[in-house]
């Protein structure tokens, strides 16, 4: 009993550890600009479904000037912790890395802004660098950042 005991212990500490490791790990994930920075205009959808991709005829159209929107746009990302890795909204075209507050899991969004009939068209792909399902969060993002219903 004292032995079934012991292999009991060792096996839930070695999870414990394998836990510890794997949050670590997804805390410390680099996210390299030359892989994650993909204009979204151009880009392929993951064959997983843990991405929003709003580009073409789904782009979002806003009525303010694209100045107005990459400032309002940058202050929403920085509100949320987003860490910019390439690119800048009043340029037209950014990648941000969004890591989620419990596990630090990271997720990219890549933002294209240009002008169009007086206001602005946003291009954008959010995704998961992890997992094969992100359960709705990079299009609740996407809501949130551009203020969508």
């Amino acid at each position: 009993m004292l032995q079934a005991m012991r292999y009991v212990l060792v096996v839930l500490v070695l999870i414990a550890l394998a836990v510890v490791a794997a949050a670590i790990y997804f805390r410390l994930a680099p996210m390299p600009a030359e892989t994650w920075h993909v204009d979204p205009a151009t880009a392929t959808a993951p064959d997983s479904p843990n991405f929003t991709l709003r580009r073409g005829a789904d782009a979002i159209m806003l009525p303010d000037a694209p100045a107005t929107v990459a400032a309002r746009l940058a202050a929403t990302a920085e509100g949320e912790g987003a860490t910019l890795i390439a690119g800048a909204l009043e340029d037209g075209f950014a990648t941000y890395v969004v890591r989620s507050r419990l596990m630090g899991y990271p997720d990219a969004i890549s933002i294209r802004l240009t002008g169009a009939d007086g206001g602005t068209r946003a291009e954008v792909f959010s995704r998961s660098r992890f997992g094969y399902s992100d359960m709705g969060v990079n299009a609740a993002r996407v809501a949130r950042w551009f203020d969508l219903p």
